[in-house]
């Protein structure tokens, strides 16, 4: 493998800066509250109106949304909503029998979900309906929703639009830190949240890092990823822009290129510059420090050594522009989400495909797939037994108590025994004395 560009900087970089600063918001929020939160809001993005909206403000809001963007907006929706209902019904409820027992699955949405959507550069409409109508698959019966002010008014028309297609039940203007505490903590809705799923900053990201365990999150994540596949049948025009694409989403947000073909790769890094220079001065201001600072290309000299790459950097976003697609899609396993073939850009996935773009990143993906409609479900067994079918049950968990050295343990199924079966006698293992 050789670096034909290696990044300067690394996901990690200014971590400890974040940490800082949210560690010191949360614990005043904590304290001090909505009021606390209200006063973030003012500061950092200039909002000093309502909080949570009401129906009437959001009709007010999302009147002058034109049909068309409706239309749109509700068809990306029912993207997300179908998929992740095929998701919610791909797992099942089971009940078994064995030697007497009788145990089974249940599936139970969680009570609350709160639904982060970013909004800073651009208005991020898909990320309204990826987290919220998610949630409305799996069953969830109460969602809050969050979003920033936009240029100092209200949430953005199309993302409040977005949010309420999607199904939330309480709407708040909120950004940042103090939108993911007024979510966890049940402030302005006095209902707390059970999980909090949404993209962020790193400071968004760092928030819910630190408050899981009390909140239940999505994935652990940071800037946006995109990394693309390619071999000499590749277009590199195709491969250069869609790095370009993805990296317009922040300074932090890398581009990568693992390819077998040297010809096609210095084809690509001549091109995206070229790509970056033609975009808008937001979207150009941050792929250019992406690119810059973050991207990279690693020619290798089999395909099997892409894979083995691809995989140690589970990209969020995976992009194959390479014959054998099949050979690719048995053999990667570590990513986000997988896009197979030129047809298929990530910016499809990201708006309105169907498969969710809220995704594992800084090689999360490892151990971890995206936001599903798995996310929000609670996975709780149950079991149930007859006093005769605790016979063999009880004198095997008395003798495993027993060799544990746990004597309590023991003795709940002894007294059973005793109990349902006063005339008999069992080995029930020897008693512990220390």
């Amino acid at each position: 493998m050789v670096y034909l560009k290696k990044a300067d900087k690394s996901a990690e970089s200014n971590v400890l800066e974040a940490q800082k600063v949210v560690h010191d918001m949360l614990t005043n929020i904590e304290k001090y509250g909505e009021k606390s939160v209200r006063d973030y809001a003012e500061k950092l993005d200039g909002w000093s109106g309502e909080i949570l909206l009401s129906e009437s403000e959001i009709d007010e809001i999302t009147s002058g949304v034109s049909q068309s963007v409706r239309d749109d907006i509700d068809f990306a929706c029912q993207q997300v909503y179908e998929f992740a209902k095929a998701q919610r019904d791909s797992i099942e409820e089971f009940h078994t029998k064995n030697n007497g027992v009788e145990a089974g699955q249940r599936l139970l949405p969680v009570n609350v979900a709160g639904c982060y959507v970013p909004t800073g550069r651009y208005a991020h409409i898909a990320s309204a309906y990826m987290s919220i109508a998610t949630a409305k698959a799996a069953g969830v019966p109460c969602i809050i929703a969050c979003s920033t002010p936009y240029k100092g008014k209200s949430i953005h028309p199309y993302v409040l639009y977005a949010m309420k297609a999607a199904g939330a039940d309480y709407i708040m203007t909120l950004g940042g830190v103090q939108a993911i505490a007024s979510m966890a903590y049940g402030l302005f809705t006095g209902k707390k949240a059970d999980i909090i799923v949404g993209p962020g900053n790193k400071f968004v990201a760092e928030a819910k890092r630190t408050l899981f365990g009390e909140v239940g999150i999505d994935v652990f994540a940071g800037p946006s990823e995109v990394a693309v596949i390619a071999d000499e049948t590749a277009d590199a025009d195709v491969v250069a822009i869609d790095l370009v694409g993805q990296m317009e989403h922040g300074h932090e947000s890398p581009g990568w290129l693992f390819t077998t073909s040297k010809e096609m790769a210095k084809k690509v890094m001549e091109l995206v510059p070229q790509y970056i220079d033609k975009l808008p001065p937001t979207a150009k201001d941050a792929a250019y420090c992406a690119w810059r600072d973050y991207g990279e290309v690693i020619l290798c000299d089999s395909r099997e050594e892409v894979a083995r790459i691809s995989d140690e950097y589970a990209s969020e976003h995976l992009e194959v522009q390479c014959q054998d697609l099949d050979w690719w899609l048995e053999n990667l396993t570590c990513y986000g989400s997988l896009f197979l073939g030129e047809e298929t850009t990530v910016t499809f996935g990201d708006k309105a495909s169907g498969p969710n773009h809220i995704l594992p990143t800084k090689a999360a993906g490892r151990y971890s797939g995206g936001l599903s409609a798995h996310k929000f479900l609670k996975v709780l067994t149950w079991q149930r037994m007859d006093r005769e079918s605790t016979r063999l049950v009880a004198q095997t968990s008395s003798r495993i108590s027993r060799l544990e050295g746990m004597e309590g343990h023991a003795r709940a199924s002894d007294v059973r025994l005793s109990k349902y079966f006063p005339e008999e006698s069992f080995d029930l293992g020897d008693p512990v004395v220390e």
